[in-house]
């Protein structure tokens, strides 16, 4: 069995994320974005926007700036990707309905409360509601305010758009305000996907396993299975089905307990020039057992942890140079005042403060200049905070 040192695994898995593939000449277009998806497969959505909408953020960190707009126009104009329940609510490609569709009949088995709502009839008006006057917000349904209940306080029509859409029914046709504008899928999803063969269940499940290891290059089972979100017990037999197939190669990695498999297509750079900021929901760190394993770095969301109790603060991106996560930094949009605010910055272990704040200022800077913001401002807060500081001056 071959065995890959800790480097060699970073370097294929930075490889197949993306991060060692040519920047574009000139301005970046549709064409680059779709590299992008082809790589990650699925981009995970989060509604938090003290900097950035995080779904945003992953082509940022692969291509540079580009034009914000170009996701929205590629799922909600183009229509080649839709949201779904993928890797938490995601982005996905709409060549891939079809492995979704055994997820949307589980999603169809009611809780109590849609059962509920079922039974009185709701979910069937809402359905035909939408039907006759078209795309509508959750907000826009009648009656929209009836009952409520413990999902995020949402009253019954939302429930029953949410398990329209999770069950197939629906399909998101638009974002308002980043709020759901819900539409029969057949009148957004193409005519074309919808009539393709749904899979047999364990078919679709291991071509959702194989993406997922084409996106990591070199993962463990568990990586594996996070990725699309397949429960463990049933990802291994099939994870062995690839192995059997020659799609993964079973290898060992240097300081990782459990057994990995490296993806047949995956390759070795001989070196990784990446410099990066990356959202906390990045395919590269959302399984954060894998981020400590691949990098060292111990990472937690602290958006839910009590002001006085966060370690690193409220929204806290990692920072990619070269193939290490090298530092972090809790960054603020305020636009108001047109500043990208740094309320902290922490160097990882082991690392230069000066080598790491000089490319991490420059990148803050381009961050800022996407973002249309003008100014960056580093508080004193974090073991990074001066170097940080006296590099933003500089650039």
């Amino acid at each position: 069995m071959r065995c890959m040192s800790l480097a060699q695994a970073r370097r294929v898995a930075l490889a197949c994320q993306g991060f060692t593939d040519p920047a574009p000449r000139g301005r970046v277009d549709v064409r680059h974005l779709r590299r992008v998806i082809a790589r990650v497969d699925l981009i995970q959505i989060d509604s938090v926007n003290v900097l950035e909408r995080a779904h945003y953020l992953p082509a940022l960190s692969r291509l540079g700036p580009y034009p914000r707009g170009l996701l929205d126009d590629l799922t909600y104009r183009r229509g080649e990707l839709f949201e779904y329940w993928g890797h938490e609510a995601s982005l996905v490609p709409v060549a891939d309905q079809p492995l979704y569709r055994g997820r949307m009949a589980r999603m169809a088995q009611p809780s109590n409360r849609e059962r509920r709502l079922i039974d009185s009839g709701l979910v069937a008006a809402v359905e035909a509601e939408v039907a006759e006057r078209g795309p509508l917000l959750a907000s826009e349904v009648h009656p929209p305010r009836n009952g409520r209940g413990p999902w995020w306080d949402w009253h019954d029509g939302k429930v029953a758009c949410e398990y329209l859409l999770a069950s197939g029914r629906f399909a998101v046709a638009a974002r308002r305000n980043f709020a759901r504008v819900y539409d029969l899928a057949e009148r957004v999803l193409p005519a074309e996907v919808l009539a393709r063969p749904t899979p047999a269940p364990d078919a679709a499940l291991r071509m959702l396993l194989a993406k997922a290891a084409r996106a990591l290059g070199v993962a463990t089972l568990p990586d594996l299975a996070d990725y699309h979100r397949v429960r463990r017990p049933v990802a291994r037999p099939l994870v062995a089905d690839l192995v059997a197939d020659g799609v993964l190669e079973p290898v060992t990695v240097e300081g990782w307990s459990e057994p990995a498999y490296l993806h047949a297509e995956a390759r070795l750079p001989r070196r990784v020039d990446a410099r990066a900021l990356l959202a906390p929901f990045d395919p590269l760190v959302w399984f954060r057992p894998r981020a400590e394993r691949l990098f060292g770095f111990r990472y937690r969301v602290e958006i839910y942890v009590p002001a006085a109790q966060r370690v690193h603060g409220y929204y806290v991106l990692p920072f990619l140079l070269g193939d290490r996560l090298v530092a972090r930094a809790d960054l603020k949009a305020d636009r108001q005042a047109s500043r990208l605010l740094v309320r902290s910055a922490w160097l990882e272990p082991g690392h230069d403060p000066v080598a790491v704040a000089t490319p991490l200022a420059a990148e803050l800077a381009s961050l800022a200049g996407w973002l249309g913001l003008v100014d960056v401002a580093v508080a004193e807060r974090g073991d990074l905070a001066p170097a940080l500081r006296a590099a933003a001056r500089r650039a």
